[in-house]
């Protein structure tokens, strides 16, 4: 049971473009609509040198905000945070590292969006309520020293 109404909402219709359309087809509009602002995406990671594996850590970008689960520099992010990874088509064999319910991943693995993505119920809101968002539930970067990271590793993302 899901707490929003899924009765009359885009997904329901057949001509959902993230069905239709390939991500290196996509409008630039299209494309930035498929992120659904739960700002897993800003967190840092740390990699395994020996197995490659990506772990989240609870500490957000400093531009994220934590609250609305956007970016405060976005237009400005490539000049402001250069260390930035902006998500282009070239990328989407990389993809693995996005967690499991990211759009972009999903999208490339050939996968619909779930049923609380904001293109398919109609609001940004629902990415919240369900938990899927990193909304109050980490810190900036800035408030822990970068050699202790790997003390803030969560399992709560995958």
């Amino acid at each position: 049971m899901t707490p929003f109404d899924m009765s009359n909402t885009p997904a329901s219709q057949t001509d959902a473009f993230w069905r239709t359309v390939r991500l290196e087809d996509m409008s630039k509009t299209q494309w930035e609509s498929l992120c659904d602002g739960c700002g897993r995406c800003c967190l840092q990671k740390l990699e395994d040198e020996d197995t490659g594996e990506v772990c989240y850590t609870a500490l957000s970008c400093r531009h994220l905000d934590t609250d609305s689960c956007r970016c405060k520099v976005y237009p400005q992010r490539a000049t402001v945070a250069p260390e930035c990874i902006h998500l282009t088509v070239n990328d989407i064999p990389e993809f693995h590292w996005l967690p499991s319910t990211c759009a972009y991943r999903l999208v490339s693995e050939g996968k619909d969006l779930p049923e609380w993505h904001p293109l398919v119920s109609g609001t940004p809101e629902t990415v919240h309520l369900v938990g899927i968002s990193v909304q109050q539930r980490v810190m900036s970067e800035d408030r822990v020293p970068e050699e202790d990271w790997e003390e803030h590793i969560i399992h709560w993302i995958d």
